[in-house]
């Protein structure tokens, strides 16, 4: 993390020490305090004078003349985080020593616009709202479990709050790194929401990554000074400055990115029972990035020098000295680092990824067999695998109960044969892969307004061995993983039930394209992402996305690691709501071939097979065997062990979910490939379900010596 400038370590130092000063309020008698509101509460303690003071002069927003105090007055579910008189002081006391005030005192600032920005950043960074949902009040039991995980729903700034717990006992709570809870006067009920107390005002500095690595150089400080001067010497930071889509904006706030309200009116189908809800558009389209990064420590473990004028020079002698490359592929060597092909431009990149993931969210743990939602403790392994910046090549994410950890590119040994129970058994030292430290002291979550990043105990590179392990794995993709717009966004695992969350629409090109590698290409086509929260879906991840009309969608696939066969799969669940789509498959997007017949999306494994109204398996392997062969002779599978099925132990004994095999040939990793979904029914109130797909090389599903597992 970025070293702060002494004034900011002797404001620390003070703050220290009044934390245990007269700051405090008994709360002995919590039940006191429903008879308030948060408003009323606050202006009867004298310590809040001044947050009261700006909570009267700040607006809702630009298009509201409501005032933030008028707001906490009002019935709702918030949650504040209330500073002090005096952490507001030491706030101006900290404007002033980086000059952005003459003097600490509110009268210093006489330009009415940058008064009104500095009480804001105050005001709106306090203050989350919870909607409609009194669950959605964060209490600190409702506080993320690990370290540097954020809470589920953004501030009024629209930046999430991460918590820190400092200490062996846990009682000890920082948001964003070194902001401290009062620890006696916190979680105080009130009737329209909590408060809680803090002793410093939460204001991060909300520099983008790329002016983050600016500081770095500029200041020569060590932490991740190997990565930035890496970044700057690939042409990275102009990238890394994005913030957010400003067109996109711009038509949000004028109107003219619908809505759809009422969406089980237009032909939804919906099992969680939320029939009266709205799908409502983002309102924002941000930029994010997460960034897996070497220490400099490590870098002076391997004789490098941050300081060293020459980094660049260094760190591509580095790559290619210990093969952190892809020896057959296309690469040069020279110092035009800004080349995709230039092997440091190559291995920088590759630890970047386009999209923005909280440290909570880095792997998903849902309705994986085995896995406990109540107690949270882990089971077989869960997994992601995400495009890369730079040249797209695909980057494992990896967390099992035996890893102890969440790697990237872990290639263990799992128990899979088919009695197996799918844990992890032992992992070889070579493929034991890079320990995310997202817990760390040195993870970087709340400095930066557009990026994450996450020391790794391990060098990461996509080289030799990387892209061998990675062909030999089945590769599963939730559909929402494909798009990283979902993942920055908050809109693919929201964790809440709130209609913006919940059912998110996302309209069709005609009036904007929200996602890079999503083409609605029909007008006449509705898109929901159904998130799932707390429903128990026969789901994947427990999401779901639907597409509704005469729908025309294409989606880019995610790279493959090697050349060679492969099959695209699709996971059904068959339901008298779902319509027949033909697909399409190729890497000319303007013109696919054809990929079989058309699929029927009503149709069980019962239909299909045409055996019993059961496909679980039998005690005798051999025959469990042979069905699976000649299924897969018919083109469809069994759905998937690894996930846990409502009426099932598995999903993979449920009649109505299936895997299709929708298209088979040789893929290249150089190539960018796209399927395509297109109606073929004369009814526009037939929807097209989307769960996960799979691409499998032909090592995995026609391997004579080790077949293909269940999980």
């Amino acid at each position: 993390m970025m070293k702060k400038p002494l004034f900011t370590l002797l404001i620390v130092a003070v703050l220290l020490c009044l934390i245990a000063c007269s700051e405090s309020i008994d709360t002995s008698s919590k039940y006191v305090f429903k008879e308030h509101t948060i408003a009323s509460y606050l202006e009867s303690h004298a310590d809040y004078s001044q947050y009261v003071e700006l909570l009267k002069q700040v607006q809702v927003s630009r298009r509201s003349q409501t005032t933030m105090y008028q707001l906490l007055t009002a019935r709702g579910n918030y949650t504040v985080f209330a500073p002090t008189n005096a952490a507001i002081e030491r706030y101006l006391q900290k404007l002033a020593a980086e000059e952005i005030i003459p003097y600490p005192s509110w009268e210093a600032v006489t330009d009415s616009i940058r008064l009104d920005s500095l009480r804001k950043v105050i005001v709106h960074n306090s203050v989350i709202d919870g909607g409609d949902l009194s669950e959605q009040v964060f209490y600190t039991a409702k506080f993320p479990d690990i370290d540097n995980g954020e809470l589920s729903l953004p501030n009024m700034l629209d930046h999430k709050i991460n918590v820190t717990k400092k200490n062996a006992k846990n009682d000890t709570i920082y948001l964003n790194g070194d902001c401290p809870m009062d620890i006696r006067n916190l979680d105080i009920p009130v009737i329209n929401g909590v408060i809680h107390q803090m002793h410093k005002v939460i204001a991060p500095d909300d520099v983008t990554a790329a002016r983050y690595f600016r500081l770095l150089m500029e200041n020569e400080q060590e932490g991740y000074l190997v990565m930035a001067k890496c970044l700057e010497a690939c042409g990275m930071f102009d990238t890394l400055s994005a913030l957010r889509d400003e067109v996109y904006e711009t038509l949000y706030q004028t109107g003219k990115i619908p809505d759809l309200p009422a969406y089980m009116s237009h032909g939804f189908s919906d099992a969680s029972g939320n029939s009266a809800s709205n799908a409502l558009a983002p309102e924002h389209r941000k930029y994010g990035f997460t960034i897996f990064a070497e220490p400099d420590s490590y870098w002076r473990s391997q004789g490098i020098d941050p300081h060293a004028p020459n980094v660049p020079e260094l760190m591509q002698k580095w790559v290619l000295d210990n093969g952190m490359y892809l020896s057959d592929d296309v690469y040069t060597t020279d110092a035009d680092y800004h080349n995709p092909n230039n092997v440091l431009n190559q291995w920088t990149t590759y630890h970047v990824l386009p999209m923005r993931i909280e440290a909570n969210k880095l792997v998903y743990h849902w309705n994986e067999t085995g896995y406990s939602r109540s107690t949270k403790k882990l089971s077989i392994p869960v997994m992601e695998w995400y495009a890369t910046m730079g040249k797209r090549r695909l980057i494992k994410i990896f967390e099992s109960l035996e890893s102890q950890g969440v790697f990237l590119n872990r290639f263990p040994n799992i128990n899979r044969e088919r009695t197996g129970d799918g844990h992890e058994n032992s992992c070889d030292q070579d493929k034991r892969g890079c320990l995310v430290q997202k817990e760390s002291e040195d993870a970087v979550v709340s400095d930066m307004v557009n990026a994450v990043i996450y020391p790794i105990d391990a060098p990461l590179a996509y080289n030799n061995a990387t892209r061998n392990n990675l062909g030999r794995e089945r590769l599963r993709f939730d559909c929402f993983s494909l798009f990283p717009e979902s993942m920055t966004n908050g809109i693919r695992r929201a964790d809440s039930a709130q209609d913006k969350f919940n059912h998110v629409y996302i309209p069709a090109d005609k009036y904007y394209r929200y996602f890079n590698n999503m083409s609605i290409m029909s007008d006449d086509t509705d898109f929901i992402h159904f998130n799932g929260y707390n429903v128990s879906w026969e789901n994947y991840d427990g999401d779901e996305d639907k597409w509704l009309g005469r729908y025309d969608v294409m989606f880019t696939l995610p790279p493959v690691p090697k050349r060679s066969t492969y099959e695209l799969r699709y996971k059904v669940l068959a339901t008298a709501a779902r319509g027949v789509v033909q697909m399409y498959v190729g890497s000319d997007p303007g013109n696919l071939p054809v990929a079989g017949i058309p699929v029927d999306l009503t149709k069980s494994v019962q239909d299909l097979w045409g055996q019993s109204a059961t496909i679980a398996d039998t005690e005798d392997q051999d025959y469990n065997a042979e069905i699976d062969k000649k299924m897969r002779n018919n083109g469809f599978m069994k759905a998937s062990q690894s996930v846990a099925s409502n009426s099932y132990k598995w999903e993979r004994g449920n009649i109505i979910c299936s895997r299709r095999i929708i298209w088979r040939g040789t893929m290249d990793p150089n190539l960018t490939y796209y399927v395509r979904f297109k109606s073929v029914l004369d009814n526009a109130k037939k929807e097209l379900y989307m769960d996960y797909i799979e691409l499998c090389p032909k090592e995995v599903y026609d391997n004579p010596e080790e077949p293909e597992d269940l999980w």
